[in-house]
């Protein structure tokens, strides 16, 4: 049995949130556990101990593989199943390095002035 594809998120992040509620994973991708950066799940513990910084980015662990960031975000792109939905579109962008690597700013800021705007901590925080 493989052990289970694990996305840590900012739960308190609208975007983040409807990001990882969309996802539609391809069946290769096998079960996939949804974590709050916010918990105290195992994981984020995992992710501290790598010094891998949620704030700057969700993380998805796929077996002993670590993907944060940019580089999170183009792994699900590429295990997404193309849909005509926004969720579609942004699979179809970030599954280009150099395109995730150029989005993904833009993307974090917007995370992060979401949560200034709606009165929420860091993760870090």
């Amino acid at each position: 049995m493989n052990a289970p594809v694990i996305i840590v998120y900012d739960g308190e992040c609208p975007f983040c949130s409807a990001y990882v509620s969309m996802l539609r994973l391809k069946r290769a991708a096998g079960d996939v556990e949804l974590v709050d950066a916010r918990s105290g799940h195992p994981a984020v513990a995992r992710l501290r101990a790598l010094d891998i910084d949620l704030d700057e980015g969700m993380a998805v662990i796929a077996g002993d593989a670590v993907h944060h960031g940019a580089a999170a975000m183009q792994w699900l792109s590429m295990m997404t199943t193309p849909s005509a939905t926004l969720n579609g579109l942004m699979a179809r962008v970030l599954r280009h390095e150099r395109l995730a690597r150029a989005a993904y700013p833009f993307l974090r800021g917007g995370r992060n002035a979401a949560l200034a705007l709606m009165g929420r901590r860091k993760i870090a925080d």
